[in-house]
This record gives structure tokens, C-alpha cells and sequence, in this order.
């Protein structure tokens, strides 16, 4: 499988070529801090490969107090973009950073411990397609 991603300006963009073994929904509270949500959604893979195909001079990797917790992003924007970790043994990828379908579902929460206290039963939260409007501004 070839996945094509970018950041949100577009100057960074990337390819993995290969299958992501898992996916997973983070809670703690530093992939909150990461995300500004209630938790992130990252995939990973022990075997795909990723090339930069543009931009890669933007992507700023920032590992938390060197004890493994690490984000890349777009020093322009700020987007999430890949990383490789584990002595380059494990791509992670945030998922909201791949432009292609993503085939693989999530396999489940992870540090629900961890979990914000607004973060439960979101499913009973109304959905809207776009922004709701106050009837006042309609």
C-alpha cells in the first residue's frame, strides 16, 4: 500500500510505502497536550517506509524530557506529521495527517486512565455537518 500525506499549508508532504499494523486512539495527557483534543489518533508500522517529498526541512521533531514521548510537525504550521521511533524501528504516523484512505480501523482507546473529564459519551453530543449558526445570525 502507498499512503500520500501533508501538513496543512502544504509545504511539507510525504509517502509510506507498506501496511500499519495498529492504530490507536491515545488519551494521556501528553498526546492531549499534543493534539489541543481528546486524545490522538496515531497508526504505526514496524515495517513501512517513509520518504519526504517535499518540505522536509520544515518538520521539527520534539521528544518530551527525552523519555520517548515524541511529536513531529510543520515548523510553519504546526501540523502532526510522522516520526520515526524506537532507534528506527517504529514509523508513527498521526492519522489526520494522511491524505490517502486509511483502510485500517481503530483497534481501541488507549490511557483511558489518562482520559479528559469532558471526554464521555460524546456519541450523545449533537452532530452537524458545518459550523452551527446562532438563529439570530441566520
Amino acid at each position: 500500500m502507498i499512503y500520500t500525506g501533508s501538513c496543512l499549508c502544504g509545504i511539507v508532504t510525504f509517502e509510506i510505502q507498506g501496511d500499519f499494523e495498529n492504530f490507536f486512539l491515545c488519551h494521556c495527557g501528553r498526546c492531549r497536550k499534543d493534539t489541543g483534543s481528546a486524545h490522538a489518533a496515531n497508526l504505526f508500522s514496524s515495517t513501512a517506509r517513509l520518504r519526504w517529498l517535499s518540505g522536509q526541512n520544515k518538520v521539527k521533531t520534539f521528544n518530551y524530557h527525552s523519555e520517548g514521548h515524541i511529536k513531529s510537525f510543520c515548523t510553519e504550521c504546526g501540523s502532526a506529521l510522522p516520526n520515526i521511533q524506537s532507534d528506527g524501528k517504529l514509523l508513527v504516523v498521526p492519522a489526520g495527517c494522511i491524505d490517502s484512505v486509511i483502510y485500517i480501523k481503530p483497534q481501541g482507546h488507549i490511557y483511558c486512565a489518562s482520559k479528559a473529564s469532558w471526554d464521555n459519551d460524546l456519541e450523545k453530543v449533537p452532530m452537524y455537518k458545518e459550523l452551527p449558526m446562532d438563529e439570530k445570525e441566520k
